[in-house]
């Protein structure tokens, strides 16, 4: 029997407001323990929530950058469960009434575009940290004992909820790779992994090919990278596919992946909605986020999304891993289509982006792109050492290509032959050997004429006379 993956995302992004989601406290998550505290973060008697109006226009501009509905009326609610990390006995979160909801995004990909539908964006308050001590990496499993610190306690999170549309473990990296660049790009989080201000949590079932029942699914609980995502993934399909296979049954549960040992233990049994025991916070009045903000207003400042810049990248011959790279920064993309609109050829201008600019640690953002393109469209023509000036140059006040456009490699056969026939002399060894068959020692010699001639020899022109001598 063939068998189809179908996997939903649970995505939770710390905003990077000044101040926490219900109080006065600074967000400081990574400042000495427990010194951004206050009564009502740490749930003292009497305390009151205010909400932080910033992380709520924030989420809504979030919503809006996923294609979802900005909701008339939103509530928050009580979630309850009990935990060392949760002072108050229930985080403040939102229910059946969130903020954002009914969304959708383009996933661009090699097979072409898929859709991922977005259930629902809602804001909450972050739990405190939990710290687990004498375990592998700070993990639960083998530790000895776990400290809180409430430092991060009541930091505004979203939590972004998909559909469950993902069918692929590398599906699943490409879309939470786009979902981290579009929120640092709204300038929202800094969504640093390896900080906490990213995780998420991965939803997997399998079922027959051609099916669209969904079945028993397991979740894998808070990942903070891509690739262990991807990983841990593949092999709970794996894994479903062997229970299914040999007759089994597959049990609601919240796994924990540890990429060291390549298995997921299981955490516990997996919680529904009920036993959370949802009710409204009767201490917050629902939010009309319509009445404060215009969607249209706030649609039309948002940034071009990372999804529709990399699809059109694709779009114009390119891989999927030079696309990606492009795409990590917008400013690329721009200095690419700016470089191939005059004229060079996608891939050539994709790597020279990639490879040349980025060697030169130039901001592309401010290099002049279509100047730059007449130095690379004349590259066979000019010495290296004068297309590496044009492009450690580019991005100054006034670049021109005009001063590198006047040095010229030298061409001319005439004065190149006695340099390589002087070059093969001194390399007989070499010469038998690539005669032999080691071709490869075809760029030995070229280095040496190069070297001879301080980079101005035109590099087409030494190879096709490099061959022809050594013919004989």
């Amino acid at each position: 029997m063939n068998w189809e993956p179908v996997i939903g995302l649970e995505i939770h992004v710390q905003l990077k407001t000044r101040t926490k989601m219900f109080c006065r406290c600074a967000v400081g998550a990574l400042d000495d323990p427990n010194t951004r505290t206050c009564p009502v973060c740490l749930a003292h008697p009497g305390a009151l929530p205010v909400p932080n109006r910033q992380a709520v226009e924030w989420t809504v501009r979030l919503g809006l950058a996923l294609g979802c509905e900005i909701a008339k009326r939103a509530v928050f609610h009580r979630k309850h469960y009990f935990y060392p990390d949760n002072p108050k006995g229930y985080q403040i979160s939102q229910y059946d009434e969130p903020l954002c909801v009914d969304g959708r995004v383009r996933l661009p990909g090699p097979g072409g575009v898929a859709e991922v539908g977005i259930t629902r964006a809602h804001l909450e308050e972050d739990a405190a940290k939990t710290l687990h001590v004498g375990g592998a990496e700070g993990r639960i499993h083998g530790a000895t004992a776990s400290l809180v610190d409430f430092n991060r306690g009541g930091t505004p999170l979203v939590e972004i909820v998909t559909e469950p549309d993902i069918r692929t473990a590398e599906q699943a990296r490409r879309f939470l790779q786009l979902l981290r660049q579009t929120v640092v790009e709204l300038g929202i989080s800094d969504a640093e992994m390896e900080k906490g201000s990213l995780r998420f949590d991965v939803n997997v079932s399998v079922r027959p090919a051609g099916s669209d029942e969904l079945r028993t699914r397991t979740e894998l609980k808070n990942m903070n990278s891509f690739a262990f995502a991807a990983r841990g993934i593949e092999r709970e399909i794996e894994r479903q596919i062997g229970i299914y296979e040999s007759g089994g049954e597959i049990e609601q549960e919240t796994l924990h992946f540890d990429p060291n040992r390549e298995d997921a233990p299981p955490l516990r049994s997996k919680e529904e909605a009920e036993d959370y025991r949802y009710f409204p916070e009767p201490d917050l009045v629902p939010i009309e986020p319509l009445r404060e903000w215009s969607p249209d207003d706030l649609r039309a400042e948002l940034p071009e999304s990372p999804s529709a810049r990399l699809e059109r990248v694709l779009a114009a011959g390119l891989d999927l891993r030079d696309a990606e790279a492009l795409n990590t920064e917008p400013s690329r993309v721009t200095l690419f289509e700016t470089i191939r609109d005059a004229g060079i050829e996608a891939r050539s201008a994709a790597t020279f982006v990639l490879n040349e600019v980025a060697r030169h640690d130039v901001d592309p953002a401010r290099v002049d792109g279509a100047e730059l393109a007449k130095v690379l469209r004349d590259r066979d023509q000019i010495p290296r050492e004068a297309l590496d000036a044009a492009v450690a140059a580019s991005a100054s006040e006034g670049f021109s290509a005009e001063a590198y456009l006047h040095e010229r490699t030298v061409a001319d056969a005439s004065e190149l032959d006695p340099v390589i026939d002087r070059i093969l002399n001194e390399n007989e060894q070499q010469v038998e050997a690539y005669r032999s068959g080691k071709e490869g020692l075809l760029g030995f010699f070229v280095g040496q004429v190069m070297r001879e001639t301080q980079g101005k020899a035109n590099p087409k022109v030494v190879n096709e006379r490099l061959r022809e001598k050594l013919k004989t």
